[in-house]
């Protein structure tokens, strides 16, 4: 199946009770909302991510739709802060690989249950946050034993539209439609 002919609708179905309860989608960053790869160059410059801007759109539908959405990374640059502070996200945490603390300080700022929790990670350190959510997802890339405990496993890969097949199966489980303006 290649991804332009996803139906995400038809896959998403399964799937519709657990996204229907969702209130807050939180995400990893490297391997999730980039392709995982780092470009180092050197000097003051540092490391470089790519993101995809379908990827950040859908955030943004998200958080238009009400729901809290939140980036817990355990990376800490100066990119990638840049990229979410521009996004508006509502919840930042960078810096730990031990994201427990993060996640348990979201869930006391916006009350929500664990089942009304999204997370979207790719690696070991993310299996806490994984079983823990209402919803998990990761990518083709992830080992086995993470793409093992999740409930779903994109189609594409992390940093090319990843992050927005789910959200876009959040949305069509929620009835949640992009506003358009300009026409």
């Amino acid at each position: 199946m290649q991804n332009r002919d996803l139906n995400l609708r038809k896959i998403g179905e399964p799937f519709k009770a657990k996204l229907a309860k969702i209130k807050v989608a939180l995400f990893d960053v490297d391997g999730i909302l980039t392709n995982g790869h780092i470009y180092f160059q050197g000097g003051e410059i540092g490391f470089n991510r790519f993101f995809h801007v379908q990827d950040g759109y859908g955030l943004k539908l998200l958080m238009d739709a009400g729901i809290k959405v939140g980036i817990i990374t355990g990376g800490d640059s100066v990119g990638v802060k840049k990229r979410f502070e521009l996004l508006d996200v509502d919840y930042l945490y960078t810096g730990n690989e031990d994201k427990r603390a993060a996640f348990n300080d979201i869930v006391k700022q916006t009350g929500a249950k664990d089942d009304e929790i999204l997370y979207m990670g790719d690696e070991f350190f993310d299996l806490p946050l994984l079983k823990r959510s209402g919803f998990s997802a990761t990518v083709p890339h992830s080992s086995l034993e993470i793409r093992e405990q999740v409930d779903y496993v994109t189609y594409r890969e992390g940093g090319e539209g990843a992050v927005r097949e789910v959200i876009d199966m959040l949305r069509y489980a929620q009835n949640i439609e992009p506003k358009i303006t300009g026409f």
